[in-house]
């Protein structure tokens, strides 16, 4: 990699403002690039179920009530996903999109991967994944004002 490569993303919309860059030498690991592009890929993806106008926290809630305290199994997944056909799903996907019987398809989309992450599973790299295996990755913290002590 050559010096002077970097990661720089940029977004606000509304109230929302997202800012990450990174400086990329010689020196920079791939785990730490791709550390950085799991962070963007998960700030966009929990935000955009937001800006469509999908309640998330209905989907979280009832995510939580079907997988519980499980387990990551095979088994409890399967159980976890088969829900998702049921009347209760169905219920809380309706309150979810608002009215907006488009945006059921996409509010699906967000319970099976919620369902699937509180069961440890994940569709995708991710933070979490990556500091488990490189326990020496962390998110930078914000800079700003720093908290007294």
């Amino acid at each position: 990699m050559a010096d002077g490569d970097s990661i720089e993303f940029a977004a606000k919309y509304g109230q929302w403002v997202a800012i990450k860059r990174m400086s990329i030498t010689g020196d920079t690991k791939p785990e730490e690039v791709v550390f950085n592009l799991a962070a963007i890929r998960q700030s966009l993806d929990r935000k955009s179920f937001e800006f469509l106008g999908i309640n998330v926290a209905i989907l979280d809630a009832y995510a939580t009530t079907v997988t519980g305290e499980g387990r990551k199994s095979i088994s409890n997944l399967v159980q976890a996903i088969q829900a998702i056909a049921s009347k209760e799903a169905k219920s809380a996907v309706d309150q979810a999109v608002n009215g907006k019987p488009e945006l059921t398809e996409i509010a699906n989309v967000y319970l099976l991967r919620k369902i699937a992450q509180n069961l440890k599973y994940d569709f995708d790299v991710n933070t979490d994944l990556l500091t488990k295996i490189y326990p020496n990755l962390k998110l930078p913290k914000p800079r700003g004002r720093k908290a007294k002590q």
